[in-house]
């Protein structure tokens, strides 16, 4: 059984709390609103207390509990080690368990886990959604137009007119590929920051990696397992799970640090003791995030030459969830031409945590305003990243202080470097007229 099933699991990881107060100097919550409940310390006590049958479930606790970014900032910085992002995630599971999901919640999850009807609803919003967003072309980005569920001032990219995956075969083979890998594009680099996608494709296809983009993978899940739905995130983790498994390849790659992270490791405690406990875990060894498996395989460094000057930011997901920040900087390093500017506390959390920057608009950004303001200090021209939610965030950011930087993945200034674009790669690898 997983500790996302019972609370009792994660026992000894609340009896590790010394209440010494260590977190409250990291969290980046905490910094804004200043109360115990918001911080690691108060949420283990609230934990445990909850467990010991001193308090019972209301909404209130739960609400507590989803008032979390889940940084990890705490858990790296903690010196007795307690994984408190365990603590929350099953804290946030039991109380579903006992209180059930808001009707919204439900509705929304529904939807999610039934791939073909979320693909259909955001394959037809593309025709309609200059209805309900107003484009502006000086920052090439939208507003709401009505309050939609989101903040009216919130600045967000729109849906591409065609996804990732209409836009290139299942299979994509280079001359000689020394290697194949799956392609997990996650929602936001299918439906929306296609040219992050583009950017990976083009970047393996350049490294002789035969490419796999299987039609029928979707969301994985997390956002229904962050909000305590375990069974829906264990239903999408299995589905996922089966539609990969009948594919013959080397490795899994991701450009997304929440969905990375997912395969590595939520898949592998979702599946703990089931039927797919072992192909979970066999995933779980292949997969790669894409900076993670540049480097590995050494990939070619590009000798085209960027005259940028760029400041990079750490995915939390990516940086203490897989423990990966020296390879995207590696990346960045070997492009002729590119100066690397390190912000101020680079791998502090800008804010996004998926649906938090949707329900905690204002704190959002108040946290945000700390990375911005960073970025700023920099004098950077760009700003570079290695997940699509910590993209779209920045650039909200970014935009509402006025400022004018553009936000790349790190995959794509590699893809500008290389100096080849999507249709001149796949005449120099297929010939013409082969797509």
């Amino acid at each position: 059984m997983s500790y996302l099933d019972d609370l009792a699991l994660v026992g000894e990881e609340m009896a590790k709390c010394m209440k010494c107060g260590n977190c409250q100097a990291v969290c980046p919550l905490y910094k804004e609103i200043l109360r115990e409940a918001a911080v690691a310390r108060g949420k283990v006590q609230l934990a445990y207390a909850y467990l010991r049958g001193e308090i019972p479930a209301t909404h209130s606790l739960a609400e507590k509990f989803l008032f979390c970014l889940t940084c990890m900032a705490c858990v790296a910085n903690c010196p007795s080690g307690v994984r408190v992002d365990k603590v929350v995630l099953a804290a946030r599971a039991a109380m579903v368990r006992e209180k059930g999901l808001p009707w919204l919640k439900k509705v929304i999850f529904q939807g999610l886990k039934r791939s073909w009807l979320f693909d259909t609803a955001l394959k037809t919003g593309r025709h309609f959604q200059s209805f309900a967003l107003r484009y502006r072309p000086e920052i090439q980005r939208c507003n709401p137009r009505f309050p939609i569920g989101l903040e009216l001032r919130r600045v967000l990219p729109p849906l591409a007119r065609r996804t990732l995956r209409e836009e290139f075969p299942e299979v994509i083979r280079p001359v000689q590929p020394r290697a194949r890998a799956t392609f997990f594009t996650g929602c936001l680099e299918n439906y929306i920051y296609t040219d992050i996608g583009r950017a990976v494709v083009n970047v393996l296809l350049a490294n002789d990696i035969e490419v796999i983009i299987p039609r029928d993978q979707h969301c994985c899940g997390i956002p229904t397992l962050v909000h305590g739905d375990v069974p829906t995130a264990r239903e999408m983790a299995a589905s996922n799970l089966q539609i990969f498994q009948g594919y013959n390849f080397d490795y899994l790659v991701t450009a997304c640090a929440t969905c990375g992270e997912a395969w590595k490791q939520y898949y592998p405690s979702l599946m703990d003791n089931g039927p797919l406990g072992e192909v979970a875990g066999q995933m779980a060894r292949k997969a790669r995030d894409i900076n993670e498996f540049l480097v590995e395989i050494d990939y070619r460094v590009p000798t085209g030459s960027l005259p940028l000057k760029v400041t990079y930011h750490d995915p939390c997901h990516l940086v203490r969830g897989q423990g990966i920040s020296r390879q995207p900087r590696q990346i960045l390093g070997s492009i002729s031409g590119v100066e690397v500017v390190e912000m101020k506390n680079a791998d502090r959390c800008c804010g996004s945590a998926g649906s938090f920057s949707l329900t905690n608009y204002d704190v959002s950004m108040q946290v945000q305003a700390h990375k911005v303001a960073a970025i700023k200090a920099t004098g950077a021209g760009t700003v570079v990243t290695a997940c699509p939610a910590c993209r779209m965030q920045l650039e909200d950011g970014l935009a509402q202080a006025g400022l004018s930087p553009s936000v790349f993945h790190v995959v794509q200034l590699l893809e500008q470097a290389y100096g080849i674009t999507a249709n001149q790669l796949h005449a120099s690898i297929y010939g013409e007229g082969h797509i």
